[in-house]
């Protein structure tokens, strides 16, 4: 393994399988990545995975503090201490320097690796916009964000790509010893996967690790673990005839090139899902296996009647609904031996109008409150297919069919719109917790269900952020200057 610029090789009788990436580095006196929450929402512990790509190294952003380091033994790490060139500081460093961008200096490791993952590929667009959604995982307590995303901004507009690239070059990318009996499996297909878990019985299955590994940061847990990151059957993502097909280990930042003209409401969402170092680890299937009542993709899967793959040790494959997947609080349909494959949504559905709204604390990075999924077909102003669904409302992500039932074969009108609200008001039950009460979900949710509708009757409505407010004729306006 390639830490910057210095070459690791991981003695399996030392590294345990749940050793993080920040564990390992501060271990190895690397300590300018720090440890802020140990959970992946602060952004203190930041680093850049590089793989290759087409040819060349390409750069990701990823939360150390909950990364296993047998995840990464083939890729190239690249901490603080590895972004000064002989040419000086990195362009991301200089600019931090000149804007005046840090005052305490423990979240700036962090920012630095984040505003240098975007030197190295830069966004699409250069903008602010851009800037901060590139470090929307990133908190700052004391210097705030305009002399930071200033930073941002000036890196990218006065640097071209491949600082880091250059310091690297092709001898980044080194595959240790495979004699690892204590350390992270690693098959490459279903096969091998199965002989695997038939050896590791105890082991547990990882692909991001967003979710899993909590069990080991806040609750001290240690277990073997299998990487599902290199299966090749769970890495898929095709556009089928009749269906799109997504393996269990794509990311969402692969989900969100793959929604880009397919869904954009999709990528509002997984903006919200996330920050960029979630995105780039986590994973559909583990959203699915979790069996969290909060988790945001479920309700949109069940809108869109997908259909999930699982897999047996003894080889065998079957398929689920994902309306039938979930048998109550962090109870799946996986029996023991199973695990996700992948997911299947048809096209048909995916074609279909369709609107998530997530209702959270924080903009990025945070758990939902309520989380509210909606699919429709209208033909002729008649409601013919109807899907509405919820979570973080009840032991399970739930789909309301007695108010799709009220909707099918209606004229869309003010008083239907107001029907569905009441039917809906009386169906939820929702729960009270540390994040919202239960009065408060139910108005939550009724009003995603009007707008929804009133957004399917062509009404324009404003779309706010705690960013920008977007008008009807789709221009924006940052925050506090709409009257």
């Amino acid at each position: 393994m390639f830490i910057n610029n210095q070459m690791f090789d991981l003695d399996s009788a030392i590294v345990a399988p749940t050793e993080t990436v920040l564990q390992f580095l501060r271990r190895h006196g690397l300590t300018g990545t720090k440890e802020g929450c140990a959970s992946g929402d602060c952004g203190a512990c930041t680093v850049m995975a590089g793989t290759v790509a087409d040819g060349e190294i390409q750069y990701r952003t990823i939360n150390a503090c909950i990364a296993p380091i047998g995840q990464y033994v083939d890729q190239h790490l690249v901490t603080v201490e590895g972004l000064e060139g002989n040419d000086g500081l990195h362009p991301a460093q200089q600019a931090m320097v000149v804007c005046h961008g840090s005052q305490c200096g423990f979240c700036t490791p962090g920012f630095v690796m984040s505003l240098a993952a975007m030197v190295e590929q830069p966004p699409q667009n250069i903008d602010a916009d851009s800037i901060r959604e590139g470090i929307s995982g990133n908190l700052c307590r004391c210097t705030g964000y305009r002399p930071i995303v200033e930073a941002g901004l000036r890196a990218l507009k006065e640097n071209s790509s491949g600082i880091v690239k250059k310091l690297s070059g092709e001898t980044a990318i080194n595959i240790i010893s495979e004699n690892r009996a204590t350390a992270v499996r690693r098959p490459n297909n279903l096969v091998g996967l199965n002989l695997a878990l038939n050896k590791a019985q105890s082991a547990r299955l990882i692909a991001g690790g967003t979710d899993l590994m909590l069990e080991v940061t806040q609750r001290y847990q240690q277990f073997p673990l299998v990487d599902l990151t290199g299966v090749q059957e769970m890495q898929v993502l095709v556009q089928g005839d009749a269906a799109a097909t997504i393996g269990a280990a794509v990311s969402y930042t692969r989900l969100e090139a793959f929604f880009a003209e397919r869904s954009p409401e999709t990528i509002k969402l997984l903006h919200r899902l996330g920050s960029r170092q979630i995105r780039n680890n986590g994973t559909l299937g583990g959203n699915l296996a979790n069996g969290s009542p909060i988790a945001d993709m479920p309700p949109i899967l069940l809108v869109w009647d997908a259909l999930i793959e699982i897999g047996a040790t003894n080889g065998s494959i079957r398929q689920v609904p994902v309306s039938d997947f979930y048998r109550g609080y962090r109870q799946t349909a996986l029996d023991d031996n199973e695990y996700i494959i992948g997911v299947s949504i048809p096209n048909a559905s995916m074609a279909r109008f369709h609107r998530f709204y997530k209702n959270s604390k924080r903009i990025e990075d945070d758990i939902s409150s309520v989380m509210g999924a909606f699919s429709f077909q209208l033909e002729e102003g008649v409601i013919r297919t109807a899907r509405v669904a919820f979570g973080g409302m009840a032991a399970t992500p739930i789909r309301l069919e007695a108010i799709e039932s009220v909707l099918v074969g209606q004229v869309i009108s003010e008083q239907l719109i107001e029907n569905a609200a009441l039917l809906a008001g009386e169906l939820l039950k929702p729960m009270t917790d540390v994040r919202a009460s239960a009065d408060y979900r139910s108005a939550m949710a009724l009003q995603m269900l009007v707008k929804a509708l009133r957004q399917l009757n062509g009404e324009p409505l404003i779309d706010i952020t705690e960013l920008a407010f977007t008008q009807p004729d789709g221009t924006q306006t940052d925050r506090g200057t709409v009257p």
